[in-house]
């Protein structure tokens, strides 16, 4: 079980620093989309630039928790609050489930599940490392 939870924490560290990685170049379908559809202009670039900080420092902490285990359940849990966040967006006509992925040559949106299908898996993954780190969770009572 040990190599199980080595293996999912590093797995969505790696997705969430993809991820939050992206969030930092230039401007990004989604954000832009969810912009446009709901006519709040603070998607883009204030909330890219922070869910890609917040997605970087779950990365971290996630990482950091291979050495450390305390601080592995905090990577996990605000891993799943972000992607949580996520899907929660993806539930809304501001962005739906088939959701712009990227743009094409006349500057159009690509639409597609892929990003909805990746949330709902990465989410599971960031409950299950948290689940399975329970027992070094900070806070936790000794017995």
């Amino acid at each position: 079980m040990r190599w199980i939870h080595l293996g999912l924490t590093v797995l969505l560290a790696v997705f969430m620093l993809f991820m939050g990685a992206q969030k930092f170049g230039a401007a990004n379908p989604v954000f832009q989309y969810i912009a446009e559809q709901s006519g709040i202009g603070l998607f883009e670039p204030v909330l890219r630039i922070a869910t890609g900080v917040a997605e970087v420092l779950a990365a971290a902490l996630l990482l950091a928790g291979l050495f450390v285990g305390a601080i592995r359940s905090c990577g996990g849990m605000l891993s799943a609050g972000i992607i949580g966040g996520a899907i929660v967006f993806h539930l809304t006509p501001w962005l739906g489930i088939s959701a712009p992925v990227a743009f094409d040559e006349s500057g159009d949106y690509v639409h597609s599940p892929m990003l909805f299908g990746m949330a709902v898996v990465f989410f599971l993954i960031a409950l299950a490392v948290t689940w399975l780190a329970r027992q070094t969770a900070p806070g936790k009572a000794s017995a």
